[in-house]
């Protein structure tokens, strides 16, 4: 606010002047120029009517000689006056237009805007900087999750979108630099309602400072952040940034797990990825020889966990010295025939696009597919800008970062269990369990988006739980899945897993007993969730879910039910 009134001030400061050096010397003339009255006495205006004469002068011109008729000197002096005083009005006028027109004093004015509406927020909210592709993304799902979210970014292109998107709520948005500390404080990170911020740029210096200041300022706020280099991840992961997303890294253990677990692979996609893949996609042949075109940073992250999984491999780089070490190897781009014919395109079960370039990729995928029809295709989209090209390239599997950022990070969001669900299944479980697991899912919500969110069985999140716990109700994890409108229908839901302590149980029975702080795990439909809230935070709800009766829940009715 200051340096706007401080900026106004010193843009019209000569205009200012101007203006009031003219009132001064037309005031000052009004009085010292004598006049005649109606007696035809001499007289001189005091400085108040003079003022007033000039002022209405000035401003309108018209109203006439006051308070008497005007001399020849005086009306001289008036055709002086008027010229001298419109012309300042209109210098000053327009300077001020001019400096309401100027792009910096645009901007402080939005950002004034946007402090005063971050710090009337009284919702709890999410500081995401960065509105590409990932941002884009968490922003509309958050929103619709009916999350509140601040956002920065710096291409003011980036935030015209932001406001054209048809939003149900309205996003705080300011066009700057969230790599200044001052920023970041002004958009909220030391907010009280302040959930946490999520560093989503393009650059990983930036997403650095951002997750730097973040945990300097406010420690105890969690702090998201993307990253494309392994320096980058291992720095973010020193001061204890709570998640550290490598998309490359994440989609090469995605795509491994298609590769020898199909079915935990269908899992993972489903409780991950809004539009999860069809339950057919798991019978196409994945276990047999893959081939990597690009050895990249993604493609080495694909090899790495490829070679975890005893998956047999084919490496294609133009750089022979990037793949000397492979044994496995031929030096080529892989948009040619023959160099994929040389890699075994004709045996293979699949082949990955990896190469940084999304017009090599696309040449890739067409002339691999010409030489081999059933191959299993995965292509890298590095421009978000090509997507309708890449969606009728017919590709298995299409890996785009952004969006892959994104899914993890709303994953982690909807409830940080997730990630110790997909560890648990993975080292504890087979792919007879997982095809168990997606059957039953399929089960639930049918072509649907999975969606999935978990409790703490407290104060905070489950009042009536702990209300009807105080009053010795034995609260069974089956009360949850009972719908509040209808207590003989179930919901379209299920528990995943409940943690206890450091006791993980996968898959719990819905009669197990419920205890405080008790963390459980559930997917389903969306719709669901909300009547799960319900039940776990209305006393009478729950009451009617365990009794089938309604609830008198007043001092006077307990009473009288003792």
């Amino acid at each position: 606010m200051n340096n706007v009134i401080y900026l106004f001030l010193r843009r019209l400061r000569v205009p200012f002047i101007t203006l009031i050096v003219i009132y001064s010397v037309s005031v000052l003339g009004f009085v010292l120029i004598p006049g005649i009255d109606d007696q035809g006495n001499e007289y001189r205006m005091d400085f108040f009517h003079a003022f007033y004469f000039v002022s209405f002068m000035g401003s309108t011109i018209g109203f006439g000689e006051l308070p008497y008729t005007f001399t020849p000197a005086q009306r001289l002096w008036t055709l002086l006056c008027i010229y001298a005083t419109v012309i300042s009005w209109l210098y000053g006028i327009g300077t001020a237009l001019a400096l309401l027109q100027e792009p910096i004093f645009g901007r402080m004015l939005r950002r004034r805007s946007f402090i005063a509406t971050v710090k009337q927020l009284n919702e709890p909210f999410y500081l995401i900087c960065g509105f590409g592709v990932t941002g884009r993304v968490v922003v509309n799902q958050l929103v619709r999750r009916e999350i509140r979210v601040v956002v920065l970014e710096i291409d003011q292109e980036r935030i015209d979108a932001l406001e054209m998107d048809e939003l149900p709520v309205s996003v705080p948005a300011l066009c700057a630099d969230a790599s200044l500390p001052d920023l970041l404080d002004a958009a909220g990170l030391q907010h009280p309602k302040c959930i946490g911020v999520m560093a989503l740029t393009n650059n990983d210096q930036v997403n650095l400072s951002i997750s730097i200041a973040s945990k300097l300022l406010c420690p105890e706020r969690m702090v998201i952040s993307r990253t494309e280099s392994d320096v980058t991840t291992a720095n973010l992961q020193s001061f204890g940034t709570d998640l550290v997303i490598d998309p490359f890294r994440t989609y090469a253990q995605y795509l491994s797990l298609a590769a020898h677990a199909p079915y935990m692979h269908l899992v993972y996609d489903w409780i991950h990825n809004p539009f999860h893949r069809p339950l057919s996609s798991v019978y196409q042949r994945t276990k047999g020889r893959w081939i990597i075109c690009g050895h990249g940073r993604f493609g080495r992250a694909l090899y790495r966990a490829f070679d975890e999984s005893d998956v047999e491999l084919t490496v294609v780089d133009s750089d022979a010295s990037k793949i000397a070490d492979i044994p496995h190897q031929v030096t080529g781009i892989g948009t040619e025939a023959t160099t994929l014919m040389e890699a075994g395109v004709q045996d293979a079960v699949g082949i990955v696009a990896g190469t940084g370039n999304d017009a090599d990729n696309l040449s890739i995928l067409m002339t691999a597919r010409e030489l081999n029809s059933k191959l299993l295709t995965v292509v890298r989209q590095s421009i978000h800008a090509n997507s309708l090209v890449f969606k009728n390239s017919r590709a298995d599997f299409i890996m785009e970062p952004g969006r892959i950022i994104a899914n993890r990070i709303l994953a982690h969001v909807k409830s940080p269990l997730l990630p110790t669900f997909i560890e648990e299944m993975q080292q504890r479980y087979d792919d007879v369990w997982a095809h168990t697991l997606i059957n039953r899912m399929s089960s639930v919500v049918g072509d649907n988006e999975l969606d999935s969110w978990a409790f703490t069985v407290s104060e905070e999140e489950t009042p009536a739980l702990m209300e009807a716990y105080r009053q010795g109700f034995e609260l069974k994890l089956s009360l949850f899945f009972k719908d509040p409108h209808n207590r003989k229908r179930n919901l379209h839901a299920f528990p995943l897993m409940v943690r206890r302590g450091e006791l993980i149980e996968m898959l719990p029975g819905e009669l197990d007993i419920v205890e405080p702080g008790d963390e459980i795990l559930i997917c389903g439909l969306n719709k669901s969730n909300r009547r799960m809230q319900w039940i776990a935070k209305n006393y009478n709800v729950l009451h009617y879910v365990l009794t089938g009766n309604e609830a008198s829940n007043n001092l006077l009715s307990r009473f009288l039910l003792k």
